[in-house]
């Protein structure tokens, strides 16, 4: 589907901001991309991980709104918060291929989102965190723009980790 006028520069800057993380691990085996070169928890695998689970969950938001557990603010419990730190590492059984073709999918799948969405102004109640002010709302449009903040961010999050373990740099 050809993509005009705002849509197409959502689409575009989404895809732009996945290709650049993508290119932090090219060329990598399973085993770098699961080392950890910096005293932070964070590996090049896990951020793939990471912002696939990010971009999946906003999606899923644009969509149908906060899920039960996040609207009664049960998605910060100790549990929860272990499952996140685990989102962001690479576990046994995982492979840097595995990850960045679910990422490439998963990106596939928002470029449909981005056509097909009938209104970028609909927008859904926020879930219930620290970090959003209650009852606050959000566009298919700010998801959406959240969705490239956070990937640029953890890009260059990937480009020190790159730099670190073995001088290669996304650009330049």
């Amino acid at each position: 589907m050809e993509l005009t006028g705002e849509r197409a520069d959502l689409a575009e800057m989404l895809d732009t901001r996945r290709q650049l993380l993508l290119l932090t691990v090219r060329g990598l085996t399973d085993e770098q991309a699961a080392l950890r070169t910096t005293v932070s928890e964070l590996c090049l695998g896990g951020i793939i991980k990471h912002v696939t689970a990010v971009e999946q969950s906003w999606c899923r938001f644009i969509l149908e709104g906060p899920s039960e557990r996040e609207r009664e603010g049960g998605g910060w419990d100790e549990a929860a918060l272990e499952e996140r730190k685990r989102g962001f590492l690479m576990l046994p059984g995982e492979t840097l291929a595995g990850l960045v073709e679910s990422y490439e999918e998963t990106g596939r799948q928002t470029r449909e989102l981005v056509a097909t969405l009938p209104d970028l102004d609909a927008s859904q109640p926020l879930p219930s965190a620290p970090w959003f002010k209650p009852g606050a709302r959000w566009t298919a449009r700010h998801a959406l723009m959240h969705i490239m903040t956070e990937t640029a961010q953890h890009a260059g999050h990937a480009d020190i980790i790159r730099e670190t373990l073995d001088g290669a740099k996304s650009m330049g």
